[in-house]
């Protein structure tokens, strides 16, 4: 038999490894960047065309490279920042790998320009799936410019892959934050399609965190610090009342590594608890610092995942630093027994002897005396004597009434043409089902999740949630389609802060808003301005639903404008909808039960989960 284990092409061996380093353009600008801030730049611009499927280009200006190690740099496992395996242990660089830039190349055309500042010229070097095009000498300034055009263009099943350029451009800003956020110190600048997204001067962390999520931010942060041996906590979390339906705002960084740790999440989580709102997550900004040898960074490809030596000890330290910031600021009640400034004696009292206070209590009070009188009639007590006051000008308080105004009595003979309003019932819920059914058909909450309610042929268990879920998602899809919604209009216009990017989404869905009741007054920079909303919302839940409704745009953005309608639609209701556990009225039951049969498709919900389950007289029998 002939054998049948060869080695793999150097090419197709880089396409292999490019499918762990490269999931998405978003991968390539995270090597980027991380390249270009190990490279030691303080100015960095990124560049995206298309969602980085036409165009990526990373632009600083540090330490730049030899013509050797330019053309080295697009080799398999060649870094200049391990040596040894010892090394992988006590790291302090991003990318430490070698395998970006060769995996980048593989699936990519690439264009590199880089020079080093004692160099009077630099270097220019062509790339196309692997093969060096060109390699020549060029005028560039200090420093590397590399573009990545074309990504996937030859593995055409991968770029099927991808999603829409507005969700690709949020991963793309996400991982663009994860880096420009620890890195404080160095100026980042962003472009998209030529118009500037991101210009973030050098700042500290505080003020980058604000540059980056808006002006409202600064007010929501409480300032967390803490050190120890084993770590050092800094960083920001935010205030109770700014907890948010989705996780966006939720930042680790590990030595200026940004990781994702459900562990320490959780820790964060349980130093809030009872704070917070149900379903409602906190934002937090949170930067650790440990000794390299005590974590292994090395346990997942894309490196966001981190293995601690004591992650015991890690989680109580976080814990117990956000629990004693948030009562240091008054956010949460906590007890303290360090010494408060706001308990010191007031200046002006410091000097001031104490003075003891005196009671003086009059012993020969008796209640159930008359007040004993003097000579001269007055009363001997020195406490106010309570009478009551004068009566006999009452008449005065109807002065100027004319009685003859006044109706007489009503006579029985007054009410004889007095007729009262009743709803004929046209129809029944039902089959079957009489108007004398209807008027003894009950309805039962179960548990607060489930209303029941019978029928003919046994009983109907409904899910309270996914049914009004499915009865305001027609309702809005109608308004939506027809424009013919109708807006509250509110005795006050209503201000929202968002970040920019959140306002564009926000324009992009401005018409379909308006179409189901919302009124907008202005959208501009980092706030909206509301002055009508629809008639099933309340003024308190603009703002939870607006941010749901962006947080699903961002990650499931349709490309056809009937598929848009349809989550915008699906988002609202699902925001709006009476949660499990809410109480209900019996006329809110037996509302939400007609309306729901009532509906075009009242068996599933707009996200295909049943609304109802029936249960025949012969199923009961059956258990018997």
């Amino acid at each position: 038999m002939s054998d049948i284990i060869q080695l793999l092409p150097d090419h197709v061996a880089n396409q292999i490894a490019a499918g762990e380093v490269v999931q998405r353009p978003a991968s390539v600008v995270k090597e980027l960047l991380e390249n270009a801030i190990d490279a030691k730049a303080t100015h960095i611009k990124l560049i995206i065309k298309e969602a980085g499927k036409t165009l990526i280009q990373v632009i600083d200006d540090g330490v730049g490279m030899s013509v050797t190690d330019a053309r080295l740099s697009f080799e398999r496992h060649a870094t200049s920042k391990i040596k040894t395996a010892e090394d992988l242990f006590q790291l302090n660089t991003k990318g430490f790998r070698g395998e970006a830039l060769a995996s980048i190349a593989a699936i990519a055309h690439v264009e590199l320009k880089t020079k080093q500042e004692k160099d009077e010229v630099g270097t220019e070097i062509k790339i196309e799936g692997s093969e060096v095009v060109s390699q020549e000498v060029c005028v560039t300034p200090k420093g590397t410019s590399i573009s990545v055009k074309n990504l996937f263009y030859n593995i055409p099943a991968r770029r099927n892959f991808l999603k829409s350029n507005t969700v690709e451009l949020r991963h793309i800003i996400d991982e663009f934050h994860r880096v420009a956020m620890v890195h404080a110190d160095i100026k980042f600048d962003m472009y998209h399609n030529g118009s500037e997204v991101f210009n973030l001067p050098v700042s500290n962390h505080r003020q980058r965190i604000v540059q980056i999520f808006g002006g409202k931010t600064n007010e929501k942060l409480v300032p967390i610090d803490e050190e120890t041996d084993l770590v050092s906590i800094t960083g920001f979390v935010a205030k109770p009342e700014y907890a948010k339906r989705t996780r966006g705002e939720q930042f680790f960084f590990v030595n200026d590594r940004f990781i994702k740790s459900a562990y320490l999440n959780h820790g964060v989580n349980s130093a809030f608890e009872g704070l917070l709102k149900e379903k409602t997550h906190p934002s937090y900004f949170i930067y650790l610092t440990v000794d390299p040898t005590s974590i292994d960074i090395n346990i997942h490809p894309t490196k966001t995942e981190i293995k601690f030596d004591d992650e015991h000890a890690l989680y109580a330290m976080l814990r117990s630093t956000i629990k004693h910031s948030l009562g240091q600021f008054n956010v949460a009640p906590v007890l303290d027994f360090n010494r408060d400034a706001s308990m010191d004696t007031p200046y002006e009292y410091k000097s001031k002897m104490v003075q003891t206070p005196t009671i003086e209590v009059d012993r020969s009070f008796n209640p159930f005396k008359e007040d004993p009188k003097d000579s001269n009639g007055s009363s001997t007590k020195s406490y106010t004597n309570f009478k009551k006051e004068s009566t006999g000008s009452w008449e005065n308080l109807y002065a100027g009434l004319d009685t003859t105004e006044i109706p007489s009595k009503p006579t029985e003979s007054d009410f004889s043409t007095v007729q009262f309003e009743s709803t004929e019932v046209t129809g029944s819920l039902f089959e079957g089902n009489t108007n004398t059914d209807l008027e003894h058909n009950t309805t039962y909450q179960l548990r607060r999740k489930y209303i029941v309610t019978t029928i003919k042929s046994g009983m109907v268990i409904i899910n309270q949630h996914r049914a009004h879920q499915r009865i305001l998602y027609e309702e809005v899809l109608k308004n939506i389609t027809m424009a013919s919604a109708v807006s509250q209009q509110l005795l006050f216009p209503l201000k929202l802060s968002f970040s920019k990017q959140e306002v564009t989404l926000l324009k992009t869905v401005q018409e379909q808003l308006e179409n189901t009741g919302f009124v907008f007054e202005d959208i501009s920079g980092e706030e909206a301005t509301i002055s009508g909303i629809p008639t099933v919302i309340t003024e308190s839940e603009v703002s939870m639903l607006l941010e749901k409704l962006i947080s699903d745009i961002e990650h499931e953005v349709p490309d056809t404008g009937f598929s848009l309608t349809d989550l915008l639609a699906r988002s609202i209701s699902g925001s709006i909808a009476v949660r499990t556990g809410a109480d209900l009225a019996k006329e809110q039951q037996q509302h939400i039960v007609n309306s729901l049969f009532a509906c075009t498709e009242p068996t599933i919900s707009p996200d295909n989960k049943p609304t109802f389950i029936t249960l025949t007289v012969d199923d009961i029998d059956k258990k018997f």
